[in-house]
């Protein structure tokens, strides 16, 4: 489901400036979109206005092309999945429970639950013969982010609302977690809407990031094009020097791949358009080929990414 944001402003009472100040813009279906910049931004309260935690002082958000206004709030948020930093799980229910809360407000049958509980488990990694009758505080804090994470997706809803879920894990914990939400967004492709003042977070998680400075939005783009084209000094403030390698990290083949047939040796086996540039680049290094076809969601070849052209495109 797309999101549209149209002249979208939200003032809280006794403040001088907007929140949100007309913020217009259109997400589309499946994309993984990342609110970045400093604390008071906007950013969250951009977001909460999506499953109306906040509502509009003026504007418009649609939903698959429908105003959210014209649902009641509880009926739109389960459809809508939300986690946020401190998971908010219920402390007195088990894992299995915490996960059951919304379908079960959806009036599903006990042994659709049931198969769902173990689903979500195994895709976020968790046995579920181990952690199904556990409680929270038996977990650690990156296993309670992925049942939070679990529990959100609970319903299968299509659009997905993250509040900065990731800020109060260790830093190891932090990527192995990031990389998961990678699998599981490449899997499900959900639209997701996701928080973050951690520029490096947003650099690799992202499909497009919006970048919002005092209530406005100051750049909405690609990864690439925000560390290559930076809208304006505070975007290039924000962002900050990146080196070659820590750049290589932030891209995908699609972002540098030459479409069409090219004249450079390929390795048989070929890579994907979202495949991420800095292991495509190391498999080149350690197979010592200068190229590999970029092969399609069809399994057909749709281009070449050549070593020459990843070091041209960083170099630029």
């Amino acid at each position: 489901m797309g999101i549209v944001f149209k002249d979208v402003v939200k003032r809280y009472p006794n403040s001088l400036t907007p929140a949100v100040d007309n913020v217009s813009l259109e997400i589309e279906q499946g994309e993984f979109i990342v609110l970045l910049g400093p604390s008071g931004c906007g950013k969250t309260t951009l977001l909460k206005m999506v499953n109306r935690l906040y509502d509009p002082t003026s504007g418009t958000i649609e939903i698959d092309g429908v105003d959210i206004r014209k649902a009641q709030p509880e009926q739109l948020r389960r459809g809508i999945g939300y986690v946020i930093q401190q998971n908010g799980l219920f402390p007195h229910m088990t894992i299995e429970a915490n996960i059951a809360v919304v379908p079960k407000l959806l009036g599903w049958s006990e042994d659709r639950i049931d198969k769902r509980i173990d689903e979500l488990l195994e895709m976020v990694r968790l046995d579920p013969k181990v952690y199904r009758k556990r409680r929270p505080s038996q977990l650690s804090g990156g296993q309670q982010q992925r049942v939070g994470l679990a529990r959100a997706m609970a319903a299968d809803p299509q659009v997905m609302l993250m509040d900065e879920p990731f800020g109060a894990i260790d830093a190891i914990t932090r990527a192995s977690l990031q990389e998961e939400l990678r699998r599981i967004q490449r899997l499900l492709k959900k639209t997701i809407l996701f928080v973050t003042h951690d520029v490096d977070e947003a650099l690799l998680l992202a499909d497009r990031i919006i970048i919002m400075q005092a209530g406005k939005v100051v750049q909405f783009a690609p990864p690439y094009e925000i560390l290559t084209k930076p809208a304006n000094d505070f975007v290039k403030q924000l962002i900050g020097e990146r080196d070659v390698v820590r750049k290589m990290a932030f891209l995908k083949v699609e972002d540098v791949f030459e479409t069409g047939e090219a004249e450079a040796a390929a390795s048989g086996e070929g890579v994907t358009p979202a495949d991420d540039l800095k292991s495509v680049f190391n498999r080149m290094v350690e197979e010592r080929v200068r190229a590999f076809p970029v092969i399609g969601p069809d399994k057909r070849r749709i281009g070449t990414v050549t070593m020459d052209h990843i070091l041209a495109t960083l170099a630029n």
